[in-house]
């Protein structure tokens, strides 16, 4: 009877922590989810990123008569770096271009979320590239910090 508890306690040990870990980076914002937005494609342009499109996910639910919370999504990234995580693991690429999702919660707070470079280096086990996804790490959470502060 011990080692069935102790197995599910283990069971449900390592189930949490991969609900917990999801590879995202959320950081609340001081900003409404439309500023927020404006202030991250600004900077994402100032420091030569291209925004390659910025969904608002709110229209597209009210075109088909659904309601939901502001929340956009920002498409962006660097071909010169981006092509540099592909060569260390090809499978990378669907997970590129960059994404920022701001968002409103149930209760009002605004949120810049985006994938953890670390997570996706991960994922795709890419070798050889700890530098440009240490890089890659500093600039989104530079871009995030400059949209989110007050």
């Amino acid at each position: 009877m011990r080692k069935i508890i102790f197995g599910l306690v283990t069971l449900f040990a390592a189930t949490s922590m991969a609900l917990a870990d999801s590879g995202l980076v959320k950081i609340k914002s001081a900003h409404d989810v439309g500023s927020t937005a404006d202030r991250l494609e600004k900077v994402l342009k100032s420091k030569g990123m291209t925004v390659f499109t910025r969904i608002d996910h709110a229209i597209g639910a009210k075109k088909v008569g659904l309601s939901l919370r502001p929340t956009e999504l920002i498409i962006f990234g660097n071909p010169k770096i981006g092509s540099k995580l592909m060569a260390c693991g090809q499978t990378v690429a669907i997970d590129l271009p960059q994404k920022a999702l701001v968002f409103e919660d149930a209760s009002g707070e605004v949120w810049l979320t985006y994938n953890n470079p670390a997570y996706l280096a991960s994922r795709h086990s890419l070798r050889g590239c700890d530098k440009i996804v240490e890089k890659v790490k500093g600039a989104l959470g530079n871009f995030a910090k400059a949209a989110t502060k007050p």
